[in-house]
């Protein structure tokens, strides 16, 4: 697959053999080879050099893992037109669930059919299996030389290194006798597991269909989702957005039947070369608003970096709703129409559209006595429904400084008595005399530190200078947990 992505990126095929080279253990190794460069005896693992030497002409680019998986997950985002269910078999392969969804394409042949012309319309090279688990299926596209009657007699006869066990293993199994997955399989599950290993016993198990063979899935199923397919593909982005906007109208139905509203929505538009480009939208509030949807999708739009290119037209648009909420009743006006404050819920949705889910950040407050810990910095779109900040008694001063310092900055005190309330605090070179004082409020450290011995009380002042200016110092640390402890300025109260 490498050397496929690459040469689909080239201007123009290599004239040489193909070869990808990354650095292991201090010296450049192939880690993946061309069709030529494998027919030349060449393979991954081998030193440059000898490559090099064997075959003179090669043409050697840096090995990008990042870039296959890239192109890897695209090819999975196209294969989405076939069932929603497409899982990642690395480093080259993919697996899909096309169970109840081959109907829509006249059957197994007819969707096996579509895949291989969009596939190698791609310039890839494709092997594929069907079977009744993943295990399976995927063992049959990787290792399967001979045609067989059927699926079982298939599995049969592939060869002990479609289990994927470690060398050691599969050399202990081949040197037993045990060549092909049948000679294993006569063999009872018990004496494999005494011999060989539990892996062993287990992936045989699940290349046979006898325990769970689980797909974890790129995407999870959607609750809610709808999708529109062309006889004829539409290469006209204000008619695909016309169609996106009936499946908002759709899906908008169906959560209102559930009585939900989606947080999250993502629209898939498949091209008939086989690709495909996905949009992503959140709220911060459950909706099925139409209008909101769309401006929110224009705005995702807008600010693409490679805008949406249909090609040769969009043949498929799904729309998938992956999280819904309830959505709760809204009051209405006596003159009709609902209450609702939400012009800041829509600027914060927009501003997150636009910038990025994680750039528009709110604080909210944390169940904690713990001063600089008292709040979190969360994203506004992720933030919980917002809870009351504590708030002083009517008519009392504020407990809590309007400014804090992040960290606390060392002071000097003079106290009357040691464990005693500050008299007089030396900061940034200057002395402060102490006119009042309130205090002291005792915070103790969260309970798991104090029993792993990391955390201090802390004694809190609320003190006023001579000139009327407001601090609030504490002193971190008791006399009976500690000799020397220090003095800090945590915040100003004006």
């Amino acid at each position: 697959m490498p050397a496929e992505r690459w040469c689909r990126a080239a201007p123009q095929p290599p004239d040489a053999p193909l070869v990808f080279v990354e650095k292991q253990r201090g010296a450049l190794r192939l880690a993946s080879v061309d069709a030529r460069a494998q027919a030349l005896g060449l393979g991954v693992g081998m030193a440059f050099a000898d490559a090099r030497a064997r075959v003179q002409e090669l043409l050697a680019v840096p090995h990008e893992p990042a870039a296959d998986e890239q192109w890897l997950d695209r090819l999975a985002q196209g294969c989405g037109r076939y069932t929603p269910l497409v899982a990642l078999d690395h480093p080259d392969g993919l697996i899909l669930d096309i169970g109840g969804a081959a109907h829509l394409f006249g059957g197994e042949a007819g969707l096996v059919a579509d895949l291989e012309a969009r596939i190698t319309g791609l310039g890839m090279t494709l092997r594929h299996a069907s079977a009744g688990n993943p295990d399976a299926a995927r063992a049959l596209a990787r290792y399967q030389m001979l045609p067989a009657p059927d699926e079982a007699a298939a599995i049969r006869r592939l060869p002990v290194a479609a289990l994927e066990l470690d060398d050691e293993a599969t050399t202990g199994l081949v040197r037993a006798g045990l060549k092909t997955i049948g000679d294993l399989g006569a063999r009872p599950m018990a004496n494999i597991a005494a011999r060989f290993g539990a892996d062993a016993a287990t992936a045989l198990r699940r290349i046979l269909g006898d325990a769970a063979s689980p797909l974890d899935p790129r995407q999870a199923l959607p609750p809610v989702a709808a999708e529109r397919r062309f006889a004829e593909p539409i290469a006209s982005m204000p008619h695909a957005t016309k169609i996106l906007g009936e499946l908002v109208g759709e899906v908008g139905e169906e959560l209102t039947r559930r009585g939900k509203g989606g947080r999250h929505f993502r629209a898939t538009f498949f091209r008939s070369d086989g690709l495909a480009r996905g949009i992503e939208i959140e709220t911060g509030h459950p909706t099925r608003d139409v209008a909101l949807a769309m401006r929110l999708f224009a705005e995702r739009m807008d600010v693409l970096r490679d805008p949406l290119d249909p090609g040769f037209g969009f043949d498929m648009i799904r729309l998938a709703v992956p999280r819904i909420e309830a959505l709760g009743a809204t009051q209405l006006k006596l003159e009709g129409g609902a209450v609702q404050d939400a012009a800041v819920d829509a600027l914060v949705d927009r501003l997150a559209t636009r910038l990025g889910r994680g750039r528009v950040r709110q604080f909210r407050p944390a169940d904690t006595h713990i001063p600089e810990q008292a709040q979190l910095e969360l994203p506004a779109i992720d933030a919980a429904p917002p809870s009351p900040w504590p708030r002083p008694e009517a008519g009392e001063p504020p407990t809590r400084p309007i400014y804090l310092f992040d960290p606390p900055q060392p002071i000097e005190v003079i106290a009357e008595v040691p464990d005693g309330p500050p008299h007089r605090f030396r900061w940034r070179r200057a002395t402060h005399a102490i006119r009042r004082f309130e205090g002291p409020e005792r915070i103790a450290a969260e309970w798991w530190r104090r029993r792993d011995n990391g955390g201090l009380t802390r004694d809190y002042y609320r003190v006023e200078d001579v000139q009327g200016r407001r601090y609030w110092l504490f002193r971190h640390g008791l006399y009976e947990e500690k000799d020397d402890p220090r003095w800090y300025i945590h915040g100003l109260f004006a």
